[in-house]
């Protein structure tokens, strides 16, 4: 070999693509995992089989406090580097026979429970994300109408989309949507409930490109429609504006100016330009939506299985984080329990 340390290092990389690949994971995941071990290759600017745990700490330190990475940031980082040492130092793949041959040492784990940061709270968000207050989400939405009514005064096509993005912010709340489920929705995930026949065809969506898990293809479920005003707003939509966009001939239901599918850097340039129109929270984000669908749920009555089966979520512990309940919620809440306590307590003869 001409240069061995590069192009043993380059055989490495590959190996490792091919294994990850072989568990199923997606080239997306895959190629996010080798840029990290890239990276962390330039900071050490030292070959695999030269790392050491200060190489880790160095790199995490300049991670936190130059780049400023969160929590979970560091440590996926760091976990892609221990990924990437597990596999060297594999018997079965003889990479420590292969540098011992060439370089007279061999690769070791640098990434200990001891140096790496630890996954010890199931909610590792940032605190100040929230869900939407109902007067900030009515001003938001709001916000969105009037937009294509700006737009539309003036005579310019623009607000063909700027239609879009209002449907599109309503239909991802009415649902309790993330931003990849809300893009890939089609025409047809839309279906009739039986139980609920005044909505129509929209009875029923079908999620299909729901959060996989690690190795596994995209999660599916079916959400229930609850709030009567939301197949309005998707008739409206479908039937009446979506055929004047450029893309319309395709089965997306979000099409874009340029493309047959709207893209998630739009998503979030849009709402960060209304949200910062009308002078919300800053810590407000595409993912709020989601967290006020389950909140208003809970606050309106429903039950809290009923809202964890329409959200996707295995546990109810990972439904609770997302909820954000008002002092008023907790407050009627707490009054309905004091008032019913009370009522037994004056009844003789009762079983409280």
């Amino acid at each position: 070999m001409l240069r061995p340390d590069e192009q043993v290092f380059e055989a490495m990389i590959k190996g490792w693509r091919n294994q990850q690949l072989a568990r199923n994971l997606s080239p997306g995941y895959v190629d996010d995992q080798e840029r990290t071990v890239r990276a962390f290759t330039r900071h050490a600017d030292a070959m695999p089989w030269q790392w050491t745990p200060q190489h880790v700490d160095e790199w995490s330190a300049d991670l936190r406090t130059v780049h400023g990475c969160v929590r979970s940031t560091l440590r996926n980082y760091q976990g892609s580097v221990r990924q990437f040492c597990d596999f060297l130092t594999n018997p079965a793949y003889g990479w420590s026979d292969e540098c011992l041959r060439h370089f007279g040492t061999h690769p070791v784990q640098v990434v200990y429970d001891w140096n790496a940061a630890t996954h010890a709270d199931e909610a590792e968000g940032e605190p100040e994300r929230r869900a939407f207050t109902r007067p900030e989400l009515e001003a938001f939405f709001d916000h969105a109408d009037e937009e294509v009514l700006r737009v539309r005064g003036k005579g310019r096509k623009g607000w063909l989309p700027a239609f879009r993005d209002a449907a599109l912010f309503k239909v991802a709340y009415a649902y309790g949507l993330r931003r990849n489920e809300t893009r890939m929705l089609d025409l047809t995930d839309f279906g009739r409930n039986p139980e609920g026949r005044e909505f129509g065809e929209y009875g029923t969506l079908l999620v299909r490109y729901g959060k996989a898990k690690k190795g596994s293809p995209p999660k599916r479920r079916s959400v229930l429609t609850v709030w009567h005003w939301t197949p309005g707003t998707i008739e409206e939509w479908i039937s009446e504006v979506r055929p004047g966009m450029r893309h319309s001939t395709g089965r997306a239901l979000w099409p874009s100016e340029r493309g047959p599918r709207i893209g998630v850097q739009r998503l979030d340039s849009r709402f960060a330009a209304y949200r910062d129109a009308v002078g919300l929270d800053p810590a407000l984000e595409f993912h709020s939506l989601r967290r006020s669908y389950i909140t208003h749920l809970i606050e309106d009555g429903h039950d809290p299985l009923f809202v964890q089966q329409q959200v996707g979520h295995d546990h109810a512990s990972t439904t609770a984080i997302y909820t954000c309940v008002s002092s008023d919620f907790r407050t009627r809440s707490l009054r309905r329990v004091l008032d019913a306590t009370v009522d037994a307590a004056l009844r003789p003869g009762r079983t409280s």
